[in-house]
């Protein structure tokens, strides 16, 4: 008869894959320690199950276009709001059908979870493109088009050319082709939500290297945006060149 500690340890160790021949294996061991495992087991089953099902009606949009085309590409962006820094957009092509668990709009995770996720859409995608406005571009032609220069290269940076585009709450002029807007896409869908991430991890850590740069800011906490702490350092120091003139000009 195995040991406890042995059959713990062969569960830590084994694959979702495995998880119903542990419970047929042990269900019958009348043991305390081990019917907690076996406990222990279902639960993470069914949590893999309710995860699968969110992943899976996270997939409805893309499954719309599958049978027309293979390259289906999510865009979304981060840092519309903040008062410093730049706008940056994400575009992102999975193979159909990949389900990456966890994967949600990145607002929802935490920023461990994000930057776990951002290897692994690097790793898995078919394609992923970046696409940025600077701070000055924002000031010149405003913020919704600077977003929508920054979604316009993320398309042009992807090595794969998309044959449709599913995007977070709009429609980007420019570009020829097919597009859905779909209201907060960035938890309906999982091409927007793994853009989503792209886009976030990548200004976030632009806001760190910034924050090297300007450390009397506190980049590297708030990230830019309008925290108490932000506007005081504004109004007591002025701004830097990374503030966006036209978003603080009730602050200074």
């Amino acid at each position: 008869m195995a040991a406890i500690s042995d059959i713990r340890r062969e569960l830590s160790e084994m694959s979702s894959s495995e998880w119903p021949a542990f419970i047929e294996r042990y269900v019958t061991d009348q043991r305390a320690g081990v019917q907690k495992l076996v406990e222990k087991c279902r639960k993470q089953m069914e949590k893999a199950a309710e995860e699968d099902a969110r992943l899976e009606h996270m997939l409805v949009y893309e499954k719309k276009y599958y049978k027309d085309y293979d390259y289906i590409c999510g865009i979304d962006e981060a840092g519309r709001g903040p008062l410093a820094g730049p706008v940056v957009a994400g575009a992102v092509i999975l193979p159909k059908g990949l389900k990456i668990p966890y994967l949600n709009d990145s607002k929802q995770l935490s920023a461990k979870r994000r930057e776990e996720l951002f290897d692994i859409i690097m790793d898995k995608a078919l394609a992923v493109g970046v696409g940025t406005a600077s701070p000055e571009r924002i000031d010149e032609i405003n913020i919704l088009q600077a977003t929508y220069e920054a979604m316009r290269q993320a398309v042009t940076e992807l090595k794969v050319k998309p044959q449709i585009l599913l995007n977070d709450a709009v429609l980007i002029p420019g570009l020829d082709l097919p597009q859905e807007k779909i209201i907060k896409g960035d938890a309906r869908s999982l091409s927007i939500a793994a853009a989503s991430v792209i886009a976030k991890v990548t200004r976030d850590r632009m806001m760190v290297a910034y924050d090297e740069i300007f450390p009397e800011y506190g980049f590297a906490k708030h990230k830019g945006y309008g925290a108490k702490a932000h506007i005081e350092k504004i109004q007591s120091i002025g701004p830097c060149p990374i503030h966006r003139r036209s978003f603080i000009t009730h602050f200074i």
